[in-house]
């Protein structure tokens, strides 16, 4: 789909209303998978008819595709067209060079890069993966976690497993995300979330436009089952995490753009 005076504006009008574009705005949280109606609507608290009539206001904008897979309908977005919009959008910026004005990542001689892990309690994922980055980064990252509405501890299974593996669990601890959300917060130059309810959220802008990705694994704290099968789910999602991070502290982040990079982390989360 291609832009200009005559469509451009449609598109526009489609997310110029609070409703639809908080629709628009969380399935681009999701992106690149898709999310089901009820889905959408638990986490926006809308009623299913209102949501029903944005889904379709969005998609006649070419903003946002549905597919069907047996009998639940999905929703995503268009990214390619967003793409286009955006593009449209910004196309004389800079003499057609939009690209000059993205801020570029940080030069990794001058300090290491700042990366956020958010999930929902703060007790287990984004705790993992704090732990795991710090010891695979080897002083690249300084890394830290949140969560959305924290537990207020770590969780007893998450440090042993930690542990078991050669972490230091030391500093490690359950702690909102508000913490770094205030004026005088360092810029992060990545923020991932590790849980489908930190991906809902309506979060507040990160200072310093980091790039971001959704990396949802199942909260092995909710686990149910026989002690085995527990400790199992919290296993699974530390491999899960560390493949994911074992691939992105491979990646010469000094060296792709920011379009590029945003891609690969996207890919991540199908590891």
């Amino acid at each position: 789909m291609t832009f200009d005076t005559n469509t451009a504006p449609h598109a526009f009008a489609a997310l110029g209303h609070a409703g639809r574009l908080s629709v628009f705005r969380l399935l681009m949280r999701f992106a690149p998978r898709p999310a089901r109606p009820t889905e959408i609507a638990d986490a926006l608290d809308m009623k299913p008819n209102t949501l029903s009539g944005y889904l379709a206001d969005l998609a006649q904008a070419g903003l946002i595709d549905a597919t069907r897979e047996g009998r639940s309908l999905f929703y995503r977005i268009n990214m390619e067209n967003c793409d286009a919009l955006v593009s449209y959008l910004v196309m004389d910026c800079c003499r057609g060079r939009p690209e000059t004005c993205l801020s570029a990542l940080p030069d990794a001689t001058t300090r290491p890069y700042r990366v956020l892990f958010l999930c929902s309690g703060n007790s287990a994922r984004s705790i993992m993966a704090e732990a795991l980055l710090r010891d695979l980064g080897k002083g690249r990252f300084d890394v830290f976690s949140a969560g959305t509405q924290p537990s207020g501890a770590v969780n007893e299974q998450t440090l042993a497993l930690l542990e078991r593996n050669g972490h230091s669990t030391e500093g490690l601890h359950s702690k909102d995300i508000s913490i770094y959300q205030a004026d005088d917060t360092p810029d992060f130059d990545f923020v991932f979330t590790v849980c489908d309810a930190a991906a809902s959220e309506e979060c507040a802008p990160w200072v310093g436009q980091p790039l971001s990705a959704h990396w949802g694994l199942p909260d092995p704290v909710k686990a149910e089952g026989t002690e085995a099968e527990r400790a199992l789910t919290f296993a699974k999602a530390y491999d899960a995490l560390r493949r994911r991070i074992e691939v992105f502290t491979a990646l010469p982040l000094d060296k792709l753009d920011r379009m590029s990079l945003q891609a690969k982390i996207d890919d991540l989360s199908e590891i």
